[in-house]
């Protein structure tokens, strides 16, 4: 499981920018707190080597499926959430694990971590309000 300032990473594909090529279907991590986002440790010297090569050669776009593969069915197995998953599921898993770490965090007395993670909740709790919100006005139409 990939984590990231106390939230479990997401797992999807995206495209990420190497200087001036867009490599398209790369396997990434993603943070639902702080956004941050990395390409998946199981192809991230495979994405180095294509975005080198895919750069010196001058490429404007690639597909990283193109050029890499095998390695699809183990990529996401070590991830809570995958972004095909309903968002608002997502945030509530998201909000299940950080309770479940501040009750950690109370039983070691590890205040700081209290607070990052009571920051952590304030940021999912709002983000659930608004996917609750959009899903009861898509609801009533």
């Amino acid at each position: 499981m990939s984590f990231c300032c106390g939230a479990s990473m997401i797992g999807t594909k995206g495209t990420l920018k190497h200087i001036r090529t867009q490599i398209h279907n790369v396997p990434i991590l993603f943070c639902p707190v702080c956004h941050r986002i990395e390409v998946h440790f199981l192809v991230e010297s495979e994405y180095e080597i294509l975005a080198e090569y895919a750069h010196g050669d001058g490429a404007s776009e690639v597909d990283f499926v193109e050029y890499v593969e095998g390695k699809d069915h183990l990529l996401f197995e070590n991830c809570v959430n995958h972004e095909g998953e309903e968002p608002l599921e997502i945030v509530r898993s998201q909000i299940d694990m950080a309770l479940d770490l501040l009750s950690v965090a109370k039983t070691i007395a590890d205040e700081e971590w209290e607070q990052q993670l009571k920051k952590r909740l304030q940021i999912l709790g709002s983000r659930q309000h608004k996917l609750m919100t959009k899903k009861a006005a898509n609801g009533s139409k």
